[in-house]
């Protein structure tokens, strides 16, 4: 019965490796389960990798469950990018407003079938 005890505590001491941008209050939220928690401060350059790594996740997540979770999530993520690369927000609204102008939206389901 001991060896089912101690690797049953292993199992605790054990790290699973995510090398994944996480949300701030994680590593709180894993210590006050009482689980081991190893984490660092990304430098800018890596920062900018696993933003781009998390929006890809988040996209994923949003096709294999489009829910307003998801893309809460995924608007998480985008604003994280606006603030890291200093993108105005009210500038992004005059080119998605102009764009939408020159190009239109999306609201008519238009397939481009062959051109």
């Amino acid at each position: 019965m001991e060896t089912d005890k101690k690797t049953e505590d292993s199992k605790y001491n054990e790290y699973k490796r995510y090398d994944k941008l996480i949300r701030d209050k994680i590593p709180k939220h894993i210590k006050s389960l009482g689980k081991p928690c190893k984490y660092h401060i990304a430098n800018d350059d890596e920062y900018w990798t696993k933003l781009k790594e998390k929006l890809n996740e988040e996209v994923q997540e949003f096709q294999n469950d489009s829910t307003t979770k998801e893309i809460s999530d995924l608007l998480e993520v985008i604003d994280a990018i606006c603030k890291f690369k200093q993108f105005d927000k009210k500038e992004i609204a005059k080119l998605k407003k102009e764009r939408a102008k020159e190009r239109g939206k999306f609201n008519k389901r238009i397939i481009l079938e062959e051109s």
